[in-house]
C-alpha cells in the first residue's frame, strides 16, 4: 500500500473471522467517521461514544465526557468546514478493542481561533493526514475510551502554519 494520504486507497472489506460484536464495532466506526464526523452530525455521536468517554488527543492531553468531545470535534470545523474522513485503509478488531487508520482531509478556509482571543488568518491550504484511532468498547456497544493519533507537525506544515 502506498501513502493513504496521497489518495488512491480504498476501504477494504472487513477482516475475515470477525465475531458479530467485532463486526458491529467496526461498522459503527465506519459510520462514525464517514457519516457522523464528516457531516458534523454531533447529535449522533452517542451512537459510538459513551456519555463518560475519555478521549486521548495527539498532543497528549485527554478529555472526559461526550459533551467536551463534541466541543473539541466541532472546533476542527470552525476553520476547516470541509473536514472529513472518507477511507479506513486498515481496520482491526479483537474483542472490545478496535483500531482503524484513516485519512483526514480538509481546507484551512476560515479564521482559526488561536486560544488567546485572536485568530490565525486562513491560508487556503488543503491538508490530508494519516490518522489512527484505537477504541475500547463497552458491553453497550459504545466506546468508553478513544485514542486519536496523527502527526501534528505534518498537519501544521500542510495548512501553512510551519
Amino acid at each position: 500500500m502506498g501513502d493513504p494520504a496521497a489518495g488512491g486507497v480504498t476501504t477494504p472489506p472487513f477482516p475475515m473471522h470477525l465475531t458479530d460484536m467485532e463486526r458491529d464495532h467496526l461498522t459503527t466506526f465506519d459510520t462514525l467517521d464517514f457519516q457522523v464526523f464528516s457531516h458534523a452530525d454531533w447529535a449522533r455521536l452517542h451512537e459510538s461514544h459513551a456519555d463518560n468517554v475519555r478521549v486521548h488527543w495527539p498532543d497528549g492531553h485527554h478529555t472526559d465526557g461526550i459533551q467536551k468531545h463534541i466541543e473539541d470535534l466541532a472546533n476542527l470545523f470552525v476553520w476547516a468546514p470541509d473536514t472529513r474522513i472518507e477511507v479506513h485503509p486498515i481496520r482491526i478488531a479483537q474483542d472490545f478493542f478496535t483500531s482503524v487508520t484513516g485519512v483526514m482531509r480538509g481546507t484551512f478556509t476560515k479564521p482559526m481561533p488561536n486560544g488567546q482571543g485572536g485568530f490565525i488568518a486562513p491560508t487556503g491550504k488543503a491538508y490530508a493526514i494519516n490518522m489512527a484511532t484505537v477504541g475500547i468498547w463497552n458491553r453497550q456497544g459504545t466506546m468508553n475510551e478513544e485514542f486519536l493519533f496523527w502527526d501534528n507537525l505534518t498537519f501544521y506544515q500542510q495548512i501553512g502554519l510551519m
